[in-house]
């Protein structure tokens, strides 16, 4: 069993091992006997292979495993011993039946089917039209003249081909359709792919010129950007460029630059953004370089070592000659890296000024535009002027005022203010008083219930006194014969 079968029937849902049978049976005249199970049969198909194609299991291309260990600045993980491979190109040929036989059920018989609905609803697209046809992934209105994309050659060597099969053989749903050999556009994965590349480059860039990039570059900082364990092979990267620079416009693309569109400005690459790409790409060339010599050194160094514990001097000669040699090339490496960075950390510097000048500078046309409408300082001084002169005429008017109004005699005020005040204090006097009534009604209680109980305690006492006497006088007066008889 194949990589791509063992995974399909391992992840896919749908491929149940009791809808094994109708998956892979010709399913096509269920498009008119059982519409539903045709459309769920095709789905399925469709989304197994896409999601495989996702995970690098559908390229039938041969693949280059990648050597080396240099870690991603971007991604941060190392592609050491990826497999490349298709992930946004499905190439539908005699290979991929054969990854796709099973041993029970065979081969899908219907496959042929499943491509023609996908290309149908342009959930896949043959390579050739993709590259050809611009808008093609775009939402075309019911009523629009007739786009020239749609009489290509291709097109219509596809609509004479159905439109003969239907007159020989009959309708084209009768059975399934051969399987054409032909590379088709997964876009449900080429949209992803496209959408996780422009999140990861625009979302936490610290200055424009992070924004830049070589394709030697963009290649390898989103490489494995469907897959941690694979990477984007050289047509995926093609499609991908293609769609990010004319479908979606989220790049200015040149063959060599990429350029991606920020916030503030639109995606067009200058001569500045081309130098910029190719310092970045020297700069990660070099570092690599500085990588490989310290690990060849470090090897050497340990040749030498081991030669001269075997007492082999003449390799420990060799292994230290050469150590040499690889230390004068990484001296010259790591000065070269350093002349590079701190062109590229002026290069950006400078980048920052020309935003810091641009933001002053539109900064300087909103103050001249507001101090237009104020009027300069001048119109700002006549206009406090007035307003002093206004709030004057309004303390004027206000003495005025209050000249015409009724006399009043300040000893009536002061007697007044006495009375009320000689009112207050009684009633406040009274209020005293009756809180301290009222607090000693309350001892007075509290000593009347005391002294009733130290009564009743005293009477208590006397009644058990009286009691005592009388018991005891009792007993005094009892006869000699009122004892009782000791025992002999």
């Amino acid at each position: 069993m194949s990589e791509l079968l063992k995974y399909i029937l391992t992840h896919e849902e749908a491929f149940r091992r009791n809808r094994l049978p109708s998956l892979y049976s010709d399913f096509t005249p269920q498009k008119k006997t059982n519409p539903d199970g045709y459309t769920v049969n095709v789905a399925a198909w469709e989304q197994a292979l896409n999601r495989a194609a996702k995970r690098g299991y559908t390229s039938s291309r041969g693949v280059r495993v990648r050597s080396g260990s240099t870690v991603s600045a971007k991604s941060g993980t190392a592609p050491a011993n990826r497999k490349k491979t298709d992930h946004l190109i499905l190439r539908t040929d005699e290979s991929l039946l054969r990854d796709l036989e099973s041993p029970e059920w065979g081969r899908p018989v219907a496959l042929g089917t499943v491509f023609d609905e996908a290309v149908r609803k342009n959930s896949m697209v043959p390579l050739p039209v993709y590259k050809t046809t611009a808008g093609l992934l775009q939402k075309k209105s019911q009523w629009k003249l007739i786009d020239p994309g749609v009489l290509s050659p291709w097109n219509v060597m596809s609509w004479g081909a159905r439109q003969l099969k239907g007159f020989v053989v009959g309708s084209e749903s009768d059975s399934a359709p051969k399987l054409q050999v032909q590379e088709l556009v997964l876009i449900e994965n080429l949209q992803e792919a496209a959408d996780l590349v422009v999140k990861r480059a625009t979302g936490t860039y610290s200055s424009k010129l992070d924004l830049i990039y070589s394709k030697e570059s963009f290649v390898e900082d989103f490489a494995a950007i469907l897959n941690d364990a694979t990477e984007l092979s050289d047509t995926d990267f093609d499609v991908l460029l293609l769609y990010l620079s004319r479908d979606s416009g989220a790049i200015a693309y040149d063959g060599r630059t990429i350029k991606f569109k920020s916030a503030d400005e639109s995606a067009e690459i200058t001569q500045q953004d081309t130098t910029i790409a190719s310092i970045k790409t020297l700069v990660s060339t070099m570092s690599k370089q500085v990588t490989s010599l310290e690990a060849k050194i470090a090897e050497l160094t340990a040749s030498a070592k081991t030669a001269l514990a075997n007492k082999n001097r003449i390799s420990a000669l060799s292994a230290v000659r050469s150590k040499k040699l690889a230390e004068h090339n990484l001296q010259q490496r790591f000065n070269t890296l350093m002349q590079l960075e701190e062109v590229y950390s002026k290069i950006e510097q400078a980048a920052g000024q020309v935003d810091m000048v641009q933001v002053m500078q539109a900064s300087t046309g909103v103050l001249r535009g507001l101090h237009t409408q104020i009027g300069g300082a001048e119109r700002v001084e006549d206009i406090v002027e007035e307003l002093r002169e206004e709030m004057t005429k309004v303390d004027e008017v206000g003495s005025i005022m209050n000249e015409a109004g009724p006399v009043i005699d300040e000893g009536e005020i002061d007697d007044e203010l006495a009375a009320m005040e000689k009112s207050d204090r009684e009633a406040r006097e009274k209020d005293e008083a009756a809180v301290t009534e009222r607090r000693l009604a309350e001892l007075d209680s509290v000593k009347q219930a005391s002294d009733e109980a130290s009564r009743q305690a005293r009477t208590a006492k006397d009644a058990d006194s009286a009691l005592a006497d009388n018991i005891i006088d009792r007993l005094s007066n009892m006869s000699v014969e009122d004892r009782p008889m000791q025992a002999n």
